[in-house]
């Protein structure tokens, strides 16, 4: 399905260096703001108070966040579990003050919208799970990593799954490069959106490597550049469809699923844009300047003694 198709191949490799230039540029930023501001770690990693509250009617989650917030709590979650009634309240440690003693504040001042309100429990997540969800996120991550390189190897070949490994880097630290600078919250779901960003930007690299090798066995005088520059133009019409789509699923979260999901979708949304812009000239140019050539994608099958010889074959002259 396309809804146009571009006749004039647009050549991309052309500007290869420039927009890498810029890329690296914004990539160099990003691991300076992650290392002189660090993440804005949430309640999960840092620990802190965990409360599950019930209403008498219907609770409204906007004006339980506002009542909690004005007793001086900067970062609170407030969301809706089980039914519109129970709600889930996670604090940040506060010097001076424990799980109790931060509870019965809370409970107190939500007596003011439900005076029939009730405390179902309250758990503190301390430092040590905060440390142990931290080097879990790590491993996590450095998996899926190591499975898209594997992958990729076998798929196509080793120089295709550097580039893309390298271009999904780029992403994953321009994603936690934007959260260290503006100071946003940094929370498993978000964990969970720079995860789906890798396995999203890799279905856009293999899209377009799929293209690369199949127009070096269309193409056969066609450089390399030539020939990649011909895969992205000829997969602009499909990156949009799916890309845009999606981006408008993401962005009806960001803008009507309420602070739960705002800096999921948030993180959804940088990866998306990076993702698409990695694939079709990081990861590209980068398999470019590795040496990527049609020999590596396409095996010429070996040829007998007394077959005629294929000009094109790179072995031919060669007697197997």
């Amino acid at each position: 399905m396309e809804f146009f198709r571009i006749h004039k191949t647009i050549p991309f490799m052309r500007h290869a260096v420039l927009l890498n230039i810029i890329s690296f540029v914004t990539f160099a930023l990003a691991v300076f703001f992650l290392f002189q501001r660090g993440l804005h770690l949430s309640v999960e990693f840092t620990g802190g108070t965990v409360m599950e509250v019930a209403f008498q009617q219907a609770a409204d989650v906007g004006k339980v966040r506002e009542t909690i917030t004005g007793l001086g709590y900067q970062e609170v979650l407030v969301q809706a579990y089980g039914s519109a009634r129970d709600i889930q309240v996670r604090l940040p440690a506060q010097q001076g003050m424990n799980a109790t003693q931060q509870s019965a504040q809370v409970i107190e001042a939500l007596k003011a919208l439900d005076p029939a309100v009730v405390l179902r429990g309250t758990e503190f997540v301390g430092p040590q799970v905060g440390e142990e969800l931290t080097t879990n996120g790590l491993k996590a991550l450095a998996m899926v990593v190591v499975g898209i390189t594997i992958y990729l190897a076998f798929r196509f070949e080793w120089k295709f799954a550097l580039a893309t490994v390298i271009a999904n880097l780029h992403d994953v630290v321009i994603i936690l490069g934007f959260f260290a600078f503006f100071q946003w919250e940094f929370s498993l779901a978000v964990l969970a959106a720079v995860l789906a960003v890798l396995g999203y930007s890799v279905n856009e690299s293999v899209v377009i490597f799929d293209r690369v090798r199949e127009n070096f066995r269309r193409y056969r005088k066609l450089s390399t550049s030539e020939v990649i520059d011909s895969a992205i133009t000829s997969t602009i019409s499909r990156t949009i469809i799916t890309h845009g789509s999606t981006q408008l699923v993401v962005l009806s979260m960001f803008f009507f699923g309420g602070p739960t999901l705002h800096y999921f979708a948030l993180a959804l949304t940088i990866g998306i844009c990076f993702g698409i812009y990695s694939s079709c000239f990081v990861a590209a140019a980068v398999a470019m300047w590795l040496g990527v050539k049609r020999e590596d994608l396409i095996k010429a099958p070996p040829r007998r003694e007394g077959d005629p010889e294929d000009p094109n074959d790179p072995n031919a002259g060669a007697v197997v």
